[in-house]
């Protein structure tokens, strides 16, 4: 690992190697909870899900214990954005949308990645937000590519979100990853005014659009974790984990061949 500007580390092949395995252990977390995520199941549930299949492959929980962080999942429903503590109070309804962000430690690197999961049916309008909030994170992704800014990647979020009626979460953003969970950059999912750091072969980067139903304004919850839309309209959220190479992006998250 080398140290560039701002902080910024590059990773090595053999350093995106590791984490790319640590990644492909957080995509077969989410591959197991799409499986569990029904009516009537609690998100304490799936926490541990999470936990055991992670300690099964070899890795540790990145977010038990982080800065407090009570569980190993974030679990968040409906209007909960980020950050949702699983509870064994808390059960899935039919209608209900749940993220489901977790991340890992394997070897001394961290893998981070999200999805959010309909359960039973749910209404049009918040499939839609499910789907555009997908195809966001994948037109941010598109734009990881050596001499192009962090804010290339900001306004393809922003303006493909924005255009069709949703509105981007700002308080929260995505980041740089290696051997923290948190690094250099910082990759919000609109377009700041001043300059943005250039994409340079060996960055990794949590690209994580969080988009909203309505407004864009949050606010966070007395647990001082769970954040939640301030009109409690609903929110989607997605998160892969990317690396910057000579071929374009490298997807460390994609799902494990079955």
């Amino acid at each position: 690992m080398i140290a560039s500007e701002n902080a910024i580390t590059l990773k090595s092949p053999d350093e995106i190697a590791l984490m790319h395995q640590a990644n492909r252990i957080v995509a077969g977390v989410h591959n197991l909870l799409r499986g569990h995520v029904a009516e009537g199941v609690t998100t304490h549930k799936l926490d541990k899900l999470a936990e055991e299949y992670c300690r099964d492959h070899g890795a540790v929980p990145a977010f038990k214990g982080y800065k407090g962080f009570p569980a190993s999942l974030c679990a968040s429903v409906n209007e909960e954005v980020v950050h949702g503590i699983p509870s064994r109070k808390k059960h899935l309804r039919n209608g209900d949308i749940i993220s489901l962000d977790f991340g890992t430690l394997y070897k001394g690197f961290y893998g981070d990645a999200a999805v959010t999961v309909a359960v039973g049916k749910i209404p049009d309008k918040v499939q839609q937000l499910l789907d555009v909030t997908y195809e966001a994170l994948m037109k941010g992704i598109e734009q990881v590519v050596i001499g192009n800014r962090i804010s290339d990647i900001s306004r393809a979020v922003q303006n493909y979100s924005e255009a069709h009626g949703f509105s981007v979460v700002r308080q929260f953003v995505g980041h740089g990853i290696g051997s923290q969970l948190h690094e250099p950059p910082e990759i919000p999912n609109y377009v700041q005014r001043q300059a943005s750091p250039r994409l340079r072969e060996g960055m990794v980067l949590a690209i994580e659009p969080m988009v909203n139903l309505g407004v864009a304004k949050v606010k966070i919850l007395r647990d001082q974790w769970t954040v939640i839309t301030a009109d409690k309209k609903p929110s989607a959220h997605f998160e892969h984990s990317v690396a910057v190479t000579k071929d374009g992006p490298l997807i460390l998250s994609d799902q494990p061949p079955e």
